[in-house]
C-alpha cells in the first residue's frame, strides 16, 4: 500500500534518513517475515504508517522525529499473532505495543515519547490513551492503515469473483455454441 499523500522528494530524503538506522536492523528486517492485515506484512504496515506520521507531524510542527521511528517500530513483536503462543499471556491487540516496545528498547535507545507512543497506540482498545498529540496521530494512522490495507484486499476479491463469474458465463455461452 502506498500512502495518498505526496510529498516532496525532499520530505522524503527526510523520512529516509530518520528511519535509516532502524530499517537497517535485522530484527526489524524480520517483520517483513509476518503478516499485518491480509497480505501486508508488519514491516510494510509499519513503513506507511511512520511516512504519514512523519508528514502529519511535520505539517503540525510536532516532533515528527519521535512520532516517525515510533510509528516505524510500534508492531515490532515478531510471531504470528493468529495462532495461539505459547508463554504469551493475554489477547494480542492488547499486549503488542508493550512487546513491541520492549523489543525496540532492546535494540534501540528510545525516548519516553516513543516508548509511550508504541506501547499505546491500540487506544481506544486498551484503556491507556496517549500522552501527547503524536500519540494519537499515530493511533489514528494506524487505523486509517489497517482499514485501507484490509479494504484493498477485499475490493480485489470482490473483483475476482465478478471477473470469474463473467469468465464462467463467455466460457458456458462458448462450449453451448460449440
Amino acid at each position: 500500500m502506498k500512502p495518498y499523500i505526496q510529498a516532496s522528494s525532499e520530505a522524503d530524503k527526510e523520512f529516509q534518513n530518520i528511519i535509516k538506522e532502524l530499517v537497517a536492523n535485522d530484527t526489524v528486517q524480520q517483520m517483513k517475515n509476518y503478516r499485518q492485515h491480509y497480505e501486508t506484512s508488519c514491516y510494510e504496515h509499519c513503513y506507511v504508517a511512520a511516512y504519514y506520521c512523519f508528514l502529519i507531524c511535520k505539517k503540525y510542527h510536532l516532533d515528527y522525529i519521535s512520532a516517525t521511528r515510533a510509528a516505524m517500530l510500534h508492531d515490532l513483536f515478531l510471531y504470528d499473532w493468529r495462532k495461539r503462543q505459547d508463554g504469551r499471556k493475554g489477547l494480542h491487540a492488547f499486549t503488542h505495543g508493550k512487546t513491541a516496545c520492549e523489543n525496540a528498547s532492546k535494540l534501540f535507545d528510545l525516548n519516553e515519547k516513543e516508548k509511550d507512543i508504541i506501547i499505546k497506540h491500540m487506544w481506544p482498545i486498551t484503556f491507556s490513551m496517549p500522552k501527547s498529540f503524536e500519540g494519537f496521530i499515530l493511533t489514528f494512522v494506524d487505523k486509517y492503515c489497517a482499514l485501507s490495507e484490509s479494504l484493498e484486499i477485499l475490493k480485489n476479491r470482490i473483483l475476482m469473483k465478478r471477473v470469474s463469474r463473467y469468465a464462467y458465463l463467455l466460457l458456458s455461452l462458448l462450449v453451448i455454441k460449440i
